[in-house]
Formats: C-alpha cells, structure tokens, sequence
C-alpha cells in the first residue's frame, strides 16, 4: 500500500495575539482574566458533579457563582474585542469607501462605544451604591448582592477605556 505524500502544506494560522495592536495597558490582562475566569468555571463545575455524582446533593453556590463568572466573562472578552479592534460591525459599510471615511467611521464607533460604556458604568454604580445602601443579599446564598454587582461598573470602565485608546489610535492613522 503507497500513501500520497500532499503535495502542499496547509497554511499556518497566523496567531492572533501577533496581530494585536500596541496599547498603553497590556492585553494580556483579559487574556489571564479570561483564563482564570474559565478555569474557576470548569473547577466548580468539576467539583458539583463529583459531588452530585457520589452523594447526590449539590453545592447550592455552584449556579449563582457560575453566572456570575459567566457575565465577568462576557464583559472582559467584550473589554479585549474593543481593545483588539474586533467588535461587531456590519464590514459592509465599515471597510467600504476612502480611508478617511473607514477612520470617521471607525472613530464615530469607538466614541460611541465609550459613551455607552460610560454610561453603564455611572447607572450602574448607582445600582451597586443602592445595594450597599438597603443591604441587598443574593437569592441563592445571601451573599451581599454588591459582591457581584460591583464588577458592572468596574468592567464597564474598562470597556470605556479601550474604546477611547482604540478612538485616539484611529484619529493616530494616516
């Protein structure tokens, strides 16, 4: 039996992180915040069914906690979209036209984003201000609910801040 040898190799996938831009805060930061936020979902998730699994009972923290890591993860992988230039946009108009008009564009989109992320953040400081104030507790395990909710704000600066670095880098552009 004769196997072919192919006669082209496939492509190496370029990796991405070779591809970021330079920014002044590091995006390893929501590189290793994503890790860690995954593996602490996969270690509590690990660990319920283990012990689902031998005594039937389950830790009654494991979905509140989860959803919780759940929602950080949604916001740091928007934090590093932003910062990386690769956040939802119809490519349609985004690419098309001079570069200038793809610069307006680009820049009218990350102030956009900024201002939105800004407000999120103000609002919901309030909302974490008022579960301070009236003594919020958790529904499943009556955590003080700012514990979870003081991430919101803190997340929503963070997605502000990219959007504004990705904002001055785009006006940077020639």
């Amino acid at each position: 039996m004769h196997i072919h040898e192919p006669h082209h190799l496939p492509a190496e996938v370029p990796d991405p992180a070779a591809q970021d831009e330079v920014t002044v805060i590091p995006l390893k930061i929501e590189d290793w915040l994503t890790v860690i936020v995954m593996g602490l979902l996969a270690l509590i998730t690990f660990a319920n069914v283990l012990v689902r699994y031998f005594t039937s009972q389950s830790f009654a923290w494991t979905e509140e906690f989860s959803v919780f890591l759940m929602i950080v993860l949604a916001l740091v992988a928007g934090s590093a979209s932003v910062a990386r230039n690769r956040q939802i946009r119809i490519e349609f108009f985004a690419d098309s036209g001079s570069a200038a008009r793809q610069r307006a564009l680009a820049r009218f989109g990350a102030l956009m984003m900024f201002l939105l992320f800004a407000l999120i953040a103000v609002l919901s400081t309030r909302v974490v201000y008022d579960d301070i104030r009236f003594g919020e507790t958790s529904p499943g395990i009556g955590v003080p609910q700012w514990w979870y909710t003081i991430w919101l704000p803190v997340m929503s600066v963070a997605i502000a801040g990219r959007a504004l670095g990705l904002f001055i880098r785009r006006g940077r552009r020639a």
